[in-house]
């Protein structure tokens, strides 16, 4: 009888709140509500059936990403979304029975690429305050140890990684491949991207789905020292972008604006939406992304069920106990998520859950 490995079968799968009925303000999956860069869907509408029905070439689009960031062509390679960098990742690097190391809570993609590729997964749990566990993680380092990776900042927390913390960890675990997870990058503004090739155990990954507005056309980056992206380069198919991707990267790279506004509004409306909860007697943590995790207490789901009702998905996070992940969208659908959640509470009292 035919059977998949091992390792795949123990995998738990990821499902997607997409697969759900969808309500009409989608805020669970941290996407930029206002869409991509005029100039993008401009040029989005002015390709022809020519160009749709030709391969894109990867290439020009990998010079002009590593122009953008600061970079040699040969340590940037463009794909299908972050996740196939993280993927790819894991499977240039980890043998089976190799170590995948990761704190928790994170992005459940983490887990499903380094078990699929026939590793052990360690897990690491967060400190006080979702806080980064830097010792924890340096105290788990072995020589199994493969892959780490680190999202910066956090999905779900919104905490972000101290520089310093990060340098640690790639010291420490020579022979580990350290992937620094910076999907966020653009509303935390620091980056480890001046080290890609002085340190040779560091990889980051960016994503043109979040401050971009591009999550639908899926482009990410992968980036490293060129040697070790070389042996990279040798699994990923040679078209794995899309057409629209290829042709649009350069107008979403040239739109500053566009993407400088969309952050400012949402560091602002951020802020706006925190103080506006904890006044309703719920927990904020402090957030350096497009989104914020809130602890609602022991009612979370009949909460969900009822703004879902509304008409407004928000994110359920089984491994945060209480808590739900809001992405910020403008300042006026979330003036009417606040005005929703008011109405739902009201027929209940809030619950002030302490940290």
């Amino acid at each position: 009888m035919l059977k998949p490995r091992r390792c795949i079968e123990q995998i738990k799968p990821y499902h997607s709140p997409i697969s759900d009925p969808q309500p009409d303000l989608r805020l669970d999956l941290n996407e930029n509500t206002t869409g991509c860069s005029p100039r993008v869907l401009a040029k989005m509408r002015s390709l022809s059936g020519k160009k749709m029905a030709l391969y894109p070439p990867r290439e020009p689009g990998e010079k002009l990403v590593a122009e953008f960031m600061g970079l040699k062509p040969e340590q940037v390679m463009l794909t299908n979304g972050a996740d196939e960098g993280i993927d790819l990742l894991c499977r240039a690097y980890v043998e089976t029975g190799d170590e995948v190391l990761f704190s928790t809570p994170g992005f459940p993609m983490y887990e499903i690429f380094g078990r699929s590729a026939g590793g052990e997964i360690v897990k690491v749990p967060a400190g006080p305050e979702y806080s980064f566990p830097t010792a924890q993680v340096l105290a788990k380092i072995s020589p199994r140890t493969r892959v780490i990776i680190i999202c910066n900042p956090n999905n779900p927390t919104g905490i972000a990684v101290s520089r310093s913390e990060i340098l640690q960890i790639l010291q420490a675990a020579p022979e580990a491949a350290v992937l620094v997870d910076e999907a966020y990058f653009e509303f935390y503004g620091e980056s480890m991207v001046d080290q890609i090739g002085h340190v040779p155990n560091l990889f980051i990954t960016r994503t043109f789905s979040k401050a971009y507005g591009l999550a639908g056309v899926r482009i990410g980056v992968l980036c490293g020292p060129a040697d070790q992206m070389s042996a990279i380069r040798r699994m990923v198919s040679p078209f794995n972008l899309n057409t629209f991707a290829m042709e649009c990267l350069q107008e979403a790279l040239a739109d500053k604006e566009f993407v400088s506004a969309y952050v400012s509004q949402v560091k602002s409306t951020r802020s706006w939406v925190s103080s506006q909860l904890e006044a309703l007697g719920f927990e904020c943590w402090p957030s350096r992304t497009n989104f914020v995790l809130c602890r609602i207490g022991e009612n979370k789901k009949s909460f969900l069920a009822d703004l879902r009702a509304r008409g407004i998905g928000l994110r359920d996070r089984p491994d945060c106990e209480g808590c739900v992940r809001i992405t910020i969208g403008t300042q006026a659908e979330m003036e009417r998520v606040i005005r929703e959640i008011q109405q739902v509470i009201g027929r209940r009292p809030a619950e002030r859950v302490t940290r």
